[in-house]
């Protein structure tokens, strides 16, 4: 009997702490995971780093697309990945989170009806602003099977006429990898000594990339400044997206951060972003995967975008979300320093088993 196949797709670096626990998973369900990398994400030096800390396997194909616009990009994804799907003639593909190769190569996959399996199904944060959330309807659409990470994804998913039978809660792939790897994470301690910081009185951990904080250099503007005045009461620690820095350098701010009480930090890797996320007292982000992480960890996180897809992190979780107001920043920095900021709990199913609820249930439907 031959053994049943999955592709696996990743793409971007949010991609990779998600695909690991799965892979793993299904492998020892019996099954054949191969991984594509489509290089949406072409720094080969944090590829390599993400891959080594995550124990990841190399990837079998990586189709090497590099960067374009959003539809040079999926469109150049496509004709790169047709072949290997033909080539590999998997039972299934699976992708995971909402980058421009999860739509790419989902799309690619319904056309030439192979299943599609869509990990981290029906997260919305209903701003079609977002290319990310256009990815996230688009490829929930044309999936055949969609794991969740939360109960209420059920609810987005029904309403834009889902089958509730091809939904399955299955909990957070993205936990699996923090539990999996928490023991080996880098301590802040280290990582601060090496940048030659020392804090005792606690750290603010800082990450921006959305182009909606970034690209509009008023609003960056306004953001660098109030993370300067937070500065002077709570050291910053801020490892720099490659494209937030030359954002931050273009609009004349860099002085204003490195005049503060920060430390601006290269991109940092898994375990060594693990580690510093761990150590802080609060985290100040635009990113879906760190209010997850947060939430994992029990740190107050403070959220500057109008919304999230992850509402779980906010209703549940320690996280809140101010926008870019400064005000409305500074009042949930304050709360963080008097009361402690929001304790929350870690959601059901965020216990680091994630993928093996995935692959026992692809089992059931690929030996059906």
């Amino acid at each position: 009997m031959a053994v049943p196949k999955v592709l696996c797709v990743v793409g971007a670096r949010p991609n990779f702490m998600k695909i690991g626990p799965v892979i793993h998973a299904l492998k020892r369900a019996g099954m054949a995971a191969p991984l594509v990398h489509t290089g949406q994400h072409y720094d080969e030096a944090m590829n390599d780093r993400f891959f080594t800390d995550l124990g990841l396997p190399r990837p079998d194909v990586n189709l090497e697309v590099g960067s374009g616009s959003h539809a040079q990009q999926t469109a150049e994804i496509m004709r790169r990945f047709e072949p290997v799907l033909d080539e590999q003639a998997p039972q299934a593909l699976l992708v995971v989170g909402d980058v421009n190769s999860t739509i790419a190569c989902a799309l690619v996959a319904a056309k030439k009806g192979v299943m599609v399996v869509h990990v981290e199904a029906g997260l919305r944060s209903y701003d079609r602003a977002m290319p990310e959330e256009i990815n996230r309807v688009l490829t929930d659409q044309i999936s055949d099977l969609l794991f969740t990470t939360e109960r209420d994804a059920l609810g987005n998913l029904t309403r834009e006429g889902i089958d509730s039978a091809r939904v399955h809660f299955v909990g957070n792939v993205m936990i699996d990898t923090l539990v999996m790897n928490l023991p080996r994470a880098a301590p802040a301690a280290v990582t601060l000594r090496a940048a030659g910081a020392v804090f005792e009185g606690g750290y603010a951990l800082v990450t921006l990339h959305r182009p909606s904080n970034v690209d509009d250099p008023v609003v960056l503007t306004r953001l660098v400044d109030t993370l300067a005045e937070i500065a002077r009461q709570t050291p910053l620690v801020f490892p720099i997206h490659p494209r937030t820095r030359a954002r931050i350098e273009a609009a004349g701010l860099m002085d204003r951060l490195s005049g503060a009480n920060a430390v601006l930090l290269p991109p940092a890797g898994y375990l060594e972003m693990l580690g510093l996320m761990a150590g802080a007292r609060l985290a100040i982000t635009d990113s879906g995967g760190v209010q997850e992480e947060t939430t994992a960890l029990g740190v107050p996180c403070i959220t500057v975008r109008e919304n999230t897809e992850r509402p779980i992190t906010v209703t549940e979780g320690t996280n809140t979300v101010v926008g870019t107001d400064p005000a409305l920043l500074l009042a949930a920095w304050r709360d963080v320093l008097v009361n402690g900021g929001k304790l929350g709990r870690i959601p059901e199913f965020w216990d680091g088993k994630a993928g093996e609820r995935i692959a026992a249930t692809l089992t059931k439907y690929l030996a059906g």
